[in-house]
């Protein structure tokens, strides 16, 4: 006789959920009906009135795709504005782009240069128009990239630095700088690409190890009143900068370094002080002692006899140059200075001094100018290197040279400085030397300090004066932010110092919130440390300093009146407004005594200004200033973070936001930074195409992003398999739910111990992720979410509930139990990783509810902090603990084939415990734990015995029990069910 088939009368899940993702097809699918909808427009209706969080994005560059490091920075954003959203608060998100400046020009010009053109020949207003329409190129790419990867933000809106509203605010928020006389013009070293032509930021500006020639120059020693016996001597310098020795104007010594008893050797460690060495030839050389040794050996000079010579030896000294035979500057005799800074890490203890090529250099030689400067060598800058690194034309010493001052060739032992010192008997020592040199970032060349005019604005400063506490743009929109109380004050900074730039932005640095913390040390440390800030460059796409310099006084000119009518035809015209006519139509007559100003400005000032521009125009009426959170990567610390803090403590005496998150560099899967060149970049649109957006975007929120963080092909995998379970779990829920009603629900309190287990389980879990959320911890946000998923759900809940799912009557309480925790599950689910799995949320949303709108839309789910039963935790902390002991001896039974499944096990547990017992004995064992039977005994000893069941398989569920029909081969469960 065929036994029935009981298959037609399970409860299977049904659900058209594929299980197979196909997220790059699927994805593009869901993202056109978001535009279609116009999402973004639907969530700030549904969010109207409610509490706000103002997220300001900094802005990318235009210029060129996405890449990783963008993938994961707008993920991150992404993350913070839908988690704070999913909380309930109005979030806006206006995306943006820094559009100015030197790459995007220098981009526009390589184009010139492939067509033999020259971009000086094209009218400036023309060569502008081509940067603008590179820029919006690359904005209309990266928008396109960035809504890809499922960023939410107002893309019909966007904000460009390059907007005239934009530029009119850049300048407004300079005039307002200037007019509280914040604002200097002058002449200093600062950094300088030869290649580019133009003053660099220190954030430009990055370091590669590089061979130069150093060397070691004699200059001898004309005067020394109080050391007459070195009159012929010669002081001994090191550099590895040969190119600076045609501009040397002085020699510094270390006033502190003392004599002390030679006593081990040349090289000895208190060998202090400074010393008159004889060498093997005759000649007297003036050095450090504690770097004699080193000097000897790269000279090759033996040093028989030592002199000693005391700092003030040195006070009233003069030396001449090794090319003093040319006259003129070379003539003039070169002081001694006494410099702190002069250290024996290097070199020879005595350091040449060019105070156009060096910040101690000119700091130095500024200080002694006035006492010790002749009226030709006033130890002040001479500007002998132009723009492009070579020398003017009229410099007697390598005037005229072809090659500029960063050419290897220039200063190669065999090259002109080097045969020149070496034909004047100066050249001691040439060979290479090993450092690390800074470079621009752009176009990857060496940069030089060079003095040159520039605009700044000073850091110490007084400033004497309250700052303005909004623009005028912010005029109508209500209550303006307060000034912050002076209290909180970062080191560095107290209520008694005074009223600086830095002491203002140290203040603003200690009351920011700093995530990781810090980051408050490492931007507290570039703002103590840093020099004034350089406006200026010397470009032509970029906003322009808009002064007039009167030409005789050299002050710039002040008038509100002329200023709002710069704003004014800025807002109308952008950067082409800045014009000789238009010169002439503000200052009418006095237009011949004034300078316009023709440089541009900083971009970090354009970026340090979108605070002022997207938070307080009015523009977008959403925002309101200043912003609870700012979020880029650590670099920002010396870039855009720094910039918006000193410009907006310049204007308004706080920083424009309130905290400050931050992200490590993404590196390839062996830890190493990804380099083209290496070949181990990983394109994030590749990943897209194969993987998917929600595979980038969990893996972006499931590393630790707060530090240097991996990816790579294996993480990819890891991730994808990472997905599928917690696809397949939605998958799950929907098909467990099919034909879910309300009617079907089922008090909590009526509700079995596993249900309210995981009720427990879910009040739990709610609580921490909102903690992640207001920490921005979204790897812990993941983790909790995915552990949840696996562990007690997938691993534990879903497979002991299996048997009630599919084999209950629909009325039994413990399936409506069930049930009503699986809606209650889905729910959470959904809406918890909507802000991770952006598409996969919206489809598995759009499945169950097809017309009930974007999950998006949605707001924290409704969990019940009453849920939370530690008791109850308590009794299932043992159960699983018991479960994964039992398991262990059923999974050798099963190997030795004494069972084929755990349901035909039967397993006896003594204990002498109480409180187990007790724990335990409200709670069905068998059914936790998946066998047939479970015997729970106080016993005299601790026992776990488990065998074989002799009890009948039921033919429909496959559970071993007491009460099946030998005939029907239904157990009375089953019966009921299929005949009931």
């Amino acid at each position: 006789m065929t036994a029935p088939d009981y298959r037609p009368t399970v409860f299977l899940p049904k659900t058209d959920f594929p299980m197979k993702a196909g997220l790059p097809e699927r994805e593009p699918q869901i993202l056109a009906k978001w535009q279609a909808a116009d999402l973004y427009a639907q969530l700030r209706a549904a969010r109207n009135g409610r509490e706000k969080f103002i997220y300001h994005d900094g802005p990318p560059y235009a210029n060129g795709d996405m890449h990783i490091g963008h993938a994961l920075n707008h993920v991150l954003k992404d993350a913070v504005v839908r988690t704070q959203s999913l909380l309930g608060k109005d979030v806006p998100y206006v995306p943006g782009w820094d559009c100015h400046g030197l790459p995007i020009e220098w981009k526009v010009e390589e184009a010139y240069r492939a067509k033999k053109l020259n971009k000086d020949d094209v009218p400036a207003k023309d060569f502008r128009a081509e940067c603008r329409a590179y820029a919006q190129h690359w904005v209309n790419v990266q928008s396109q990239q960035l809504q890809r990867l499922g960023i939410n933000g107002d893309w019909k809106k966007p904000y460009l630095t390059m907007d005239f509203a934009s530029e009119a605010t850049i300048v407004s928020e300079l005039l307002k700088v200037a007019e509280s006389g914040q604002l200097y013009r002058g002449a200093k070293p600062v950094m300088w690409s030869p290649v580019e032509k133009t003053a660099l930021a220190d954030a430009e500006v990055e370091y590669h190890d590089i061979t130069s020639t150093q060397i070691d120059v004699a200059f001898e020693i004309t005067h020394a009143p109080n050391a007459p016996e070195l009159v012929g001597a010669y002081a001994v310098i090191w550099t590895t900068t040969p190119w600076t020795i045609p501009v040397n104007q002085g020699i510094a010594f270390n006033p502190f370094f003392h004599h002390v008893p030679l006593s081990d050797g040349l090289n000895g460690a208190t060998n202090a002080g400074y010393a008159a060495f004889r060498s093997n030839d005759g000649r007297l050389f003036v050095l450090s002692r504690a770097l004699a040794g080193a000097f000897a050996s790269r000279s090759g000079l033996s040093l028989v006899e030592e002199l000693e010579v005391g700092p003030n030896a040195f006070t009233g000294a003069f030396v001449r140059h090794p090319m003093h035979h040319l006259g003129s500057f070379f003539a003039e005799l070169r002081p001694f200075l006494p410099g702190e800074f002069v250290t024996t890490d290097a070199g020879t203890g005595l350091v040449h001094m060019a105070p156009d090529h060096g910040e101690d250099d000119f700091a130095l030689c500024r200080r002694w100018a006035d006492e010790l400067g002749t009226p030709n060598l006033p130890l002040r800058p001479v500007f002998a290197v132009e723009g492009d690194g070579r020398y003017r034309a009229d410099w007697l010493w390598l005037g005229g040279e072809a090659k500029n001052v960063i050419n290897p060739n220039l200063n190669a032992p065999d090259g002109p400085i080097c045969s020149d010192l070496k034909a004047a008997g100066a050249l001691l020592s040439a060979g290479p030397f090993a450092h690390s040199y800074p470079h621009s970032w752009r176009s990857k060349k060496k940069v030089i300090f060079r003095c040159t005019p520039q605009w700044f604005v000073p850091m110490d400063k007084p400033l004497g004066h309250e700052p303005s506490p909004s623009p005028s743009l912010q005029a109508g929109r209500g209550e303006e932010a307060p000034l912050p109380a002076r209290e909180g004050l970062g080191e560095g900074a107290s209520a008694a110092s005074p009223d600086t730039l830095r002491n203002r932005a140290l203040a603003a640095i200690a009351a920011t919130q700093f995530t990781p913390d810090k980051g408050r040390n490492r931007i507290g440390s570039m703002v103590e440390g840093r020099p004034d800030w350089v406006l200026s460059r010397q470009r032509a796409w970029g906003v322009p300093i808009t002064l007039f310099v009167d030409r005789k006084t050299g002050e710039y000119l002040v008038d509100k009146a002329i200023n709002q009518k710069i704003v004014e035809r800025f807002k109308a015209e952008g950067v082409d407004a800045w014009t000789p006519e238009f010169a002439a139509e503000l200052l009418g007559d006095r237009v011949d005594q004034y300078e316009q100003i023709t440089d541009i400005l900083d971009v970090w000032f354009d970026s340090g200004c979108t605070h002022a521009y997207v938070l307080e125009s009015g523009i977008w009426p959403e925002y309101a200033w200043p912003a609870d959170l700012y979020l880029e990567g650590s670099d920002q610390h010396r870039g855009w973070f720094q910039s918006s803090l000193l410009q907006s403590c310049a204007t308004r005496g706080r920083a424009p936001y309130k905290a400050i998150l931050t992200h490590g560099f993404t590196m390839d899967a062996n830890g190493r930074k990804m380099s083209k060149s290496e070949g181990n970049t990983i394109n994030p649109l590749d990943v897209m195409k194969t993987y998917g957006a929600d595979i980038l975007r969990l893996w972006a929120l499931s590393v630790d992003f707060t530090e240097d963080h991996r990816i790579g092909d294996e993480i990819l995998k890891g991730v994808a398999d990472q997905y599928r379970k917690l696809r397949n779990t939605f998958r799950y829920l929907l098909g467990a739910l099919d034909g879910w009603t309300e009617d079907e629900r089922l008090p909590v309190a009526e509700m079995p111990a596993l249900e309210r287990w995981v009720l427990h389980r879910l009040a739990l879990l709610s609580a921490e992720l909102k903690a992640a959320v207001i920490a921005y911890d979204f790897n812990r946000y993941t983790s909790l979410i995915t552990e949840f998923v696996q562990n007690d759900l997938s691993a534990f809940a879903m497979d002991v509930r299996k048997d009630s799912l599919y084999c209950d009557a629909p009325a039994s309480t413990t399936r409506r139990a069930w049930r009503s925790v699986l809606d209650i599950t889905f729910h959470a689910l959904t809406r918890w990783l909507a802000p991770v799995m952006v598409f996969t949320a919206e489809e598995v949303w759009g499945t169950r509810y097809p017309d009930a709108g974007s999950v998006h839309l949605l707001e924290w789910p409704e969990i019940e902090a009453a849920w939370q039963d530690e008791a109850l935790a308590n009794q299932f902390i043992l159960a699983r603990k018991l479960r994964e002991e039992v398991y262990l001896k059923l999974e050798e039974m099963r190997r030795a084939k004494e069972i084929g499944s755990f349901l035909e096990a039967a397993v006896r547990i003594e204990t002498t415990n109480e409180d187990h017992f007790v724990a335990c004995q409200s709670l069905d064992l068998a059914e936790l734990l998946l066998v047939a039977r479970v015997d729970l005994l106080k016993g005299a000893s601790d026992a776990l015995t488990v065998g074989k069941t002799d009890d009948a398989k039921c033919a429909r569920c496959w559970r071993h029990l007491p009460d099946v029909d030998s005939d029907s081969g239904l157990c009375g469960r089953c019966d009921a069910v299929v005949n009931g």
